[in-house]
């Protein structure tokens, strides 16, 4: 199981092996962390999330891009449920970490950044989307040596660094 660390800061300027992405289900950019990635990243993100998702992504699944020009190596996508839209099933928010964490064994990252999953323009109640985060990532067997929460702001660290 991955240490579980948590860091104030930009995901998309962490240098870790992948980033994580809170995506929509369409998987071709948006608001929030999702268009912060994406415009950080560059073109190839976008040309890479088309040819490897070109359904899409369903919600509480995940699947991995190159990073573009970040200094990351890849992104991994994955679609939260959207809490503001009736989408208020925890088991999906879990299976996003659980989800990411998979497809960071198969890409062989060893240190990997998440944003709080679903806890921005998805609404999904702060304090439940860090328990959710920190529990799920300690419980998860993982080759992922370190799983690093990133937060915009103080107080959203100081309750992470509660909950570790």
């Amino acid at each position: 199981m991955p240490e579980v660390t948590v860091v104030l800061g930009d995901i998309t300027t962490q240098t870790v092996d992948a980033i994580v992405n809170a995506a929509n289900t369409r998987m071709r950019g948006g608001g929030g962390v999702d268009g912060a990635i994406h415009r950080a990243g560059g073109p190839e993100i976008l040309i890479d999330c088309v040819a490897r998702f070109p359904r899409g992504l369903a919600t509480g699944d995940a699947g991995w891009t190159t990073a573009g020009l970040m200094p990351a190596r890849w992104v991994i996508h994955t679609v939260g449920p959207n809490y503001r839209a009736g989408h208020t099933d925890r088991g999906l928010l879990v299976s996003c970490y659980q989800r990411s964490l998979e497809v960071a064994d198969e890409l062989g990252a060893a240190i990997i950044a998440f944003p709080l999953i679903s806890a921005g323009i998805y609404g999904w109640p702060h304090g439940d989307a860090i328990r959710a985060a920190v529990e799920t990532l300690r419980a998860t067997e993982s080759s992922v040596r370190e799983a690093r929460i990133i937060a915009f702001n103080p107080a959203t660290v100081a309750t992470v660094q509660t909950l570790l």
